[in-house]
């Protein structure tokens, strides 16, 4: 029998250690991220009972947590400057990180802190994207893939163009986002692209102007990642 040898530096290797070693760590509230120390990835687990959400609610009870709904990274402050000297187990990256995605579920009318679990792993700074692009492909949660902009930050002074993004339409209540304009799209199509989604049905694609907002928000979310 030939094949291909086994690599342990190749990439998809490299990846999948990471997304093993912080898969092996216990869920903790999100409410509790506070005193975290360091930078790296986490993934977000939903246990709650909003509706649309109650297939990927039902595979993280009972210590199953099998299904993020959120993946993302938090990476060392000024690490998208230049060098790979940042250590990644200093600083409060994931915690501000975090906490922010804390304050807007708890702003969110439709959802309770008390509802998120979260999984985090200290990752040195040049391998945190990698782990981040691994844990999506796997798990595809759906506001990665579904509903953007959970992890979008405070817009400041609004742009004449700029719209709420899918995600503070379908969960209404976050206070920077209330100066935005509606799209008119409306919770029940979002609900509907959920459920497509989640059944692994083409998804009803967005107004042209929010599918430009969302690639441009994921662009700024980049280059901002470490100035919080």
């Amino acid at each position: 029998m030939t094949g291909t040898s086994y690599n342990p530096l190749d990439k998809s290797n490299l990846a999948r250690s990471i997304e093993n070693e912080l898969l092996g760590r216990d869920p903790v509230q999100l409410s509790a991220a506070a005193g975290i120390q360091g930078a790296g990835v986490y993934v977000i687990y939903y246990v709650g009972d909003f509706p649309p959400y109650q297939q990927i609610s039902a595979k993280n009870k009972e210590g199953m947590f099998s299904q993020p709904i959120y993946v993302g990274k938090a990476i060392p402050k000024g690490g998208r400057k230049g060098g790979i000297s940042t250590d990644a187990s200093k600083g409060k990256a994931l915690a501000d990180r975090l906490g922010q995605h804390a304050a807007s579920v708890e702003q969110a009318a439709n959802l309770a802190l008390d509802d998120f679990l979260v999984r985090y792993l200290v990752v040195d700074d040049i391998w945190i994207p990698l782990g981040e692009n691994m844990l999506i492909e796997t798990f595809k949660p759906v506001w990665n893939r579904a509903i953007d902009g959970f992890g979008n930050k405070d817009p400041g002074r609004r742009r004449a163009t700029q719209y709420k993004s899918p995600w503070d339409v379908l969960h209404p209540g976050r206070k920077a986002m209330e100066k935005l304009a509606d799209s008119g799209i409306t919770p029940e199509f979002l609900t509907a692209r959920v459920d497509d989604y989640l059944a692994g049905r083409p998804l009803a694609k967005l107004p042209k102007a929010i599918q430009t907002q969302v690639e441009d928000e994921q662009d700024e979310a980049e280059e901002s990642a470490d100035e919080a």
